[in-house]
């Protein structure tokens, strides 16, 4: 739960809700994971595909979170699909950052699970379980071009929206001093 919102995260809601669009389109349908078919995606997902297991540790449990291989956000701008998304625990939930102070991708933070859970011998097990899972759900394969261009959308969508909410309290200043302390 967010302790202050700031205009930024009016503008990466916006985000989410974009790319959740651009990922409907191409499922030609809503992927909505808290109810009708996009629930019962991700209920098979979770349950018979990783059988209640974390995508990335393997280990059982009743709390597995979504995941979105490829970040969903504006800027990776992963799409909210069934083959971007997976069941994690909470603890590889948490995102992992190189020297460079850089996100990890998801291969790369799988290979830091395997190397923190000493299981590193399981790391191409469950890559190539992923794999399959992307390419089963049809995740799409976006060109370069595809990609920048949802990247340009994103870039554009946030900066409008947070300078719209910046806008928005201007005018309620001015708003509030002509009519209210007038």
């Amino acid at each position: 739960m967010a302790v202050h919102n700031a205009s930024g995260d009016a503008a990466n809601t916006a985000v989410r809700a974009f790319l959740t669009k651009v990922g409907e389109h191409y499922l030609d349908r809503s992927y909505n994971t808290g109810s009708g078919k996009g629930k019962d995606d991700w209920m098979r997902i979770k349950n018979i595909v990783f059988k209640n297991k974390c995508a990335y540790c393997d280990t059982e449990t009743e709390s597995l979170q979504i995941e979105h291989l490829v970040k969903f956000n504006r800027t990776e701008c992963g799409l909210h699909h069934p083959g971007n998304t997976v069941p994690v625990c909470k603890p590889c939930n948490k995102t992992r950052k190189n020297a460079q102070k850089k996100d990890l991708n998801w291969q790369e933070h799988l290979r830091a699970v395997c190397r923190e859970k000493k299981t590193e011998t399981s790391y191409d097990e469950r890559y190539k379980k992923i794999i399959f899972h992307i390419k089963k759900e049809k995740y799409p394969n976006l060109t370069k071009d595809e990609k920048n261009t949802i990247k340009v959308v994103c870039k554009r969508l946030y900066e409008n929206i947070k300078n719209e909410v910046e806008s928005s309290l201007e005018l309620y200043k001015e708003l509030d001093l002509a009519f209210v302390k007038n």
